[in-house]
This record gives C-alpha cells, sequence and structure tokens, in this order.
C-alpha cells in the first residue's frame, strides 16, 4: 500500500540536475513534493516547483519521465510513489522561498553519486538514466 504520492521535477542546466535539501533533512531530494487533496501529478509539481524554489512552469513544460515506487528515504517503513517529470522550461530564477521548508539547492551530476545523499529514487532510479540517456555528465 502507498503511503505517500509525490510528484518530482527533474531540472537540468549545463549538464547538471537540480536537487533540494529540506531544513530537517541530510538528504538531497527533487524539488517537489506531495499531492494535496484532488491535485493530479502535474498540478502538485506545478505549484511546489513555485513555492519550494520560485520559479513558475505551465503544464505543458513538462514531460513525463516515469512512476518510481521504493520505500521512502528518511521514513523506510512508508513507501512512497514518485511521478517525476522532465522540466522543458521554467521562468524565474531558481531561489530558495524563506518561508518554505527547502533551505539548500545544488546542481549535481552523476559525479557526485557518494559524495552527497541522495533520496532513493533518484539515486537509484533517475540519475542513472539521466546520465545513460547522455542529459547529464
Amino acid at each position: 500500500m502507498i503511503d505517500i504520492r509525490n510528484s518530482g521535477g527533474i531540472l537540468i542546466k549545463d549538464r547538471k540536475l537540480l536537487v533540494v535539501r529540506q531544513k530537517d533533512k541530510d538528504f538531497f531530494i527533487a524539488p517537489g513534493g506531495k499531492l494535496i487533496g484532488s491535485e493530479t501529478p502535474v498540478e502538485a509539481l506545478v505549484r511546489e516547483l513555485n513555492e519550494e524554489i520560485c520559479i513558475d512552469v505551465q503544464p505543458n513544460d513538462l514531460s513525463d519521465f516515469g512512476g518510481f515506487t521504493a520505500p521512502a528515504t528518511g521514513a523506510e517503513d512508508k513507501l512512497l510513489q514518485m511521478n517525476v517529470y522532465l522540466v522543458n522550461r521554467w521562468q524565474g530564477e531558481i531561489t530558495i522561498n524563506e518561508k518554505d521548508r527547502v533551505c539548500e539547492f545544488r546542481w549535481i551530476d552523476s559525479s557526485d553519486l557518494g559524495k552527497i545523499q541522495l533520496g532513493s529514487i533518484f539515486e537509484h532510479e533517475v540519475l542513472p538514466r539521466l546520465k545513460n540517456m547522455n542529459l547529464i555528465d
């Protein structure tokens, strides 16, 4: 049974992937977050990208990358289902919204594996696939 339903965004710039860290966590995850109420995964991601990193994204700026299920990093007793989307375009400068829970962001590539802790879906599924697709270094 799925405990947490999330949407995650893949933002790539200069062949690097954007990851964020929340104030109470030691690991980095995709920008995005939990679906609220009857939100679709796309609606949740558009809202979360604006809330967390202050960018505007339109639904047609997103491409489906896949759905993934894994134990939630930091809460391994819960099963996380994440719909992941490539964010092809965005408006605004990526900055941290100090009112939100995100406190840090980084641009990473495959050479950062093992140097920083990533959420399991991005570490084991998304980052390797991006590297194999030649979208990141």
